[in-house]
């Protein structure tokens, strides 16, 4: 790549100092669309694990400790995370910090090169992406509460896409952030929706969906991601057509 770079840009800043046109004043003229294409290595695909939020319901109020092992950066924490978050949590799901602060779940944002598999999934019109999602949350072990917030967050960025090819990514999420809560709760549900918006339909084996019961202390975490495809950055002359790129 550096090689490419290399002999690629003095080609464009040679073009650029020979092919000229005039302009209306006739001191002056234009270098004439010089461009620069820029090829990655290899297209691959980056995500951004968008909005995880974590909520806690112990059976009678408790402090409560969670602390996460990602692998990756976090880019935004609410509260924010030291080394973990210590909470008093109610039976309701109010968690109030030490400040007397109170919030209705624990938020973290990040970005991984983590690869998640889309050899099972869904293939999902993008107008009936809210029913999908619905049916889906619901047997994966969301209540109606927190299966409410997980789709008015995702469906404006899912809805208008012709198509999309959805997989929840339970085993590779778990293996790549990883939670520790103190005390322990007696059941966990971590959902984790990975999706490509699509042009067209593709046929894909489907996934079986299910989550255990909950009973005792529960603490359940949502959090979905776009894998975005990497592209050709294109850049043109600005004075002459402006400069666009791809997606990268």
């Amino acid at each position: 790549m550096k090689k490419l770079l290399a002999f690629l840009l003095p080609l464009a800043l040679t073009l650029s100092l020979t092919a000229c046109v005039p302009c209306d004043d006739e001191n002056e003229v234009w270098s004439a669309k010089p461009v620069i294409y820029l090829y990655p290595e290899e297209a691959q695909d980056e995500v951004c694990d968008a909005k995880p939020v974590a909520y806690l319901y112990p059976q009678t109020e408790t402090e409560i400790t969670v602390q996460l092992d990602y692998d990756g950066e976090l880019t935004c924490t609410y509260p924010a995370y030291a080394d973990g978050w210590t909470v008093s949590a109610r039976p309701d799901g109010t968690l109030t910090d030490k400040d007397g602060q109170t919030y209705r779940y624990l938020y973290w944002e990040g970005v991984s090169d983590i690869e998640y598999d889309f050899s099972t999934g869904f293939c999902v019109p993008g107008s009936g992406t809210a029913e999908f999602l619905e049916d889906a949350l619901a047997r994966l072990g969301l209540n109606r509460a927190e299966a409410n917030e997980f789709i008015i967050y995702w469906l404006p960025l899912m809805q208008e896409n012709a198509y999309n090819l959805i997989s929840f990514q339970h085993e590779a999420y778990i293996k790549s952030a990883r939670l520790t809560i103190t005390p322990e709760p007696d059941t966990l549900i971590r959902v984790f929706m990975a999706f490509k918006p699509l042009t067209a339909p593709v046929e894909i084996a489907p996934q079986a969906l299910e989550a255990p019961a909950r009973t005792g202390f529960t603490a359940v975490e949502w959090v979905a991601a776009e894998a975005v495809r990497q592209h050709v950055l294109v850049c043109r002359n600005p004075r002459l057509s402006g400069w666009r790129g791809g997606d990268f």
